[in-house]
């Protein structure tokens, strides 16, 4: 398990652009909780022109709690898994602090329902999870930042998440889906752990809210997103582009060849996915990044 945060900026589209508009933070949770949690992300914004942020969603549940100046009062809601690109409308002053579990890791604080139900939808957090009062919500979305991170562990493990060997399961898995880029099809995770090609859709469709192969492409196009924004980040560049000279051309991607090694059958699936999921071709998201 991570030490502490991740430091990518996997799903946020055009990331320079909304760190240079909002202050965005990622803080660990408590010890007990991190089995099940990615991170806690916290933004605070005072613009003085409303801006759009652009997010391509990772197969994970969140809870966000959330209080827009213009619009009172404070509310939180819980977050499916985002099929689609999340677009949210920043202006004037506001503040959000979100939990963004591990897929398949909400299932033990809301144990009632299979995570697929809340796929694709926001909903308010009285829904899901209805022991949370308005005192929880205000307590999170307080001035002080550690304040802030001790009231999202305070409520967090006073909804008791209750241990689930099948929820500990679905997280193994979609971690590595995550991090073993040679798992590109369900029926070869499926072999690999000695189960049922069914039984594994059954499981994440209970525990993540959506399907394995959801999971392995949503993956892929994070890391296209990234390398698109980040072409020295590519496999054998990155040390090329130490000794680059400054002012020479950045290394460009080999869209081809990443499409291979993210498991494509060729570039035009690859550039059809991103561009489904993204609004663009990849070509042009790159030309467009700073």
């Amino acid at each position: 398990m991570a030490a502490g945060p991740r430091r990518d900026t996997r799903g946020i589209v055009d990331a320079p652009e909304l760190f240079a508009r909002v202050r965005f933070r990622r803080r660990s949770p408590a010890p007990a909780l991190r089995s099940y949690l990615e991170h806690y992300w916290l933004i605070d914004w005072d613009l003085a022109q409303p801006y759009t942020s652009y997010v391509v969603p990772h197969p994970s549940v969140n809870v966000v709690f959330q209080h827009h100046g213009s619009r009172p009062p404070a509310f939180a809601e819980v977050a499916g898994v985002g099929l689609e690109l999340f677009s949210q409308r920043l202006e004037g002053r506001g503040r959000v602090c979100g939990v963004q579990f591990r897929p398949g890791g909400f299932r033990p604080f809301a144990p009632r329902r299979p995570v697929a139900e809340w796929t694709g939808r926001r909903v308010p957090i009285s829904e899901a999870l209805p022991a949370t009062t308005d005192t929880d919500i205000a307590a999170v979305l307080q001035d002080d930042e550690n304040a802030r991170v001790a009231a999202l562990d305070a409520y967090l493990l006073g909804l008791g998440p209750r241990p689930d060997p099948q929820a500990d399961r679905a997280m193994a898995l979609a971690d590595r889906i995550r991090t073993d880029r040679t798992i590109r099809r369900v029926a070869q995770l499926a072999t690999a752990e000695g189960m049922s090609a069914r039984s594994l859709q059954r499981l994440f469709a209970a525990y993540v809210g959506v399907g394995p192969k959801w999971v392995i492409l949503r993956y892929r196009i994070h890391e296209a997103l990234e390398r698109a924004e980040n072409p020295e980040r590519a496999e054998g560049t990155e040390r090329s582009e130490r000794g680059r000279p400054p002012g020479a051309p950045s290394a460009e991607v080999d869209w081809a060849a990443l499409a291979a090694d993210l498991g494509y059958s060729d570039q035009a699936h690859l550039v059809r996915d991103f561009t489904a999921t993204v609004g663009v071709p990849p070509t042009a998201y790159a030309r467009a990044s700073p």
